[in-house]
């Protein structure tokens, strides 16, 4: 569990970290109803940002307020009840904690980050790893090997949180393309004509048929990379391209919100000149479509690094 909480305090002068806003949040990565409060708490200390606590409430619930887990961690954030009672701060102000108003939850798991950086602030190298790292192997660790610590789940820990907040911040500039999209593009030509099936995976039980986001899946799948099933969540497997920066292979997403990443609800592969292959819907065939029209939401650069980095479950 990557959230508890922790004591309100700003811990100041750390230096070396990645954090204190230098990554913009992309557009609808976070859900509206908690933007502001990830991108205020997100800039609570140097070695936090935004798109970091963005990718920790990722990982532990997927922006699910009323997310419990089956260790009884609750909440946007996963609590723990022991430490929620002893930690939990009234982020709001309305005279209460609760662990399941993420105007508490944020603020405090953003909090608790932060009180680990004042903890191992003296050691060298980059403060927002090294603050991962205590929180993973604790403040202790780190101190002792000055830095990251050697374990390998404490090393798989702090890349997967570093990689995947990638996925929630708006790129700087331009986006390197995928080594494999060639390959997920061939796979998905292969299949154009195909039926769709409704949670179609093109196994022989769907007759070699998919749905929208069994076809990206099988795309990448055919060149090493795995991502998660559903399109909501193939959205947070690397960075952003803009509209005017896709290339061939980029997943490209449409939603009925635009200011929530969570309301996708189709996707398909880019290919070039404005088109996408996609599973349409029941009663159609794999095809290019175009992919200017109202509910275009924006693109994900697949990355493996980023695909990794994603919860098998959220």
């Amino acid at each position: 569990m990557l959230l508890v909480v922790g004591v309100y305090v700003v811990a100041g002068n750390l230096a070396g970290g990645i954090g204190g806003g230098a990554k913009a949040l992309a557009k609808g990565a976070v859900p509206a109803a908690y933007q502001t409060l990830v991108q205020k708490w997100g800039n609570l200390c140097p070695a936090i940002n935004p798109a970091l606590l963005a990718a920790q409430l990722y990982q532990e619930s997927g922006f699910n307020p009323k997310a419990q887990s089956p260790a009884a961690a609750q909440g946007i954030a996963q609590f723990i009840p022991g430490t929620w009672a002893t930690h939990g701060i009234d982020g709001d102000g309305d005279g209460d904690r609760d662990v399941w108003d993420p105007q508490d939850a944020i603020p405090s798991a953003a909090s608790y980050d932060c009180k680990l950086a004042s903890y191992v602030k003296d050691v060298p190298g980059d403060a927002t790893k090294n603050m991962l790292a205590a929180y993973n192997a604790g403040a202790y660790a780190v101190i002792k090997y000055g830095g990251v610590p050697p374990y390998r789940e404490t090393q798989n820990y702090v890349k997967t949180i570093t990689t995947l907040q990638d996925s929630f911040a708006a790129p700087v500039g331009r986006v390197d393309p995928s080594k494999q999209a060639a390959g997920a593009i061939s796979y998905a030509q292969k299949k154009l004509g195909t039926p769709y099936l409704w949670g179609g995976d093109g196994t022989a039980e769907d007759g070699g048929r998919f749905d929208c986001s069994g076809l990206t899946k099988a795309a990448y799948e055919s060149v090493g990379i795995s991502l998660p099933r559903v399109a909501n969540d193939q959205y947070n497997a690397g960075p952003h391209p803009a509209r005017d920066e896709l290339l061939p292979g980029d997943l490209v997403f449409f939603s009925k919100d635009p200011t929530d990443s969570r309301a996708i609800h189709h996707v398909g592969i880019y290919v070039g000149g404005g088109y996408m292959i996609d599973a349409p819907r029941t009663g159609a065939v794999i095809r290019f479509d175009p992919i200017d029209n109202p509910d275009y939401f924006g693109a994900t650069r697949v990355t493996e690094d980023g695909a990794k980095a994603l919860p098998t479950r959220v």
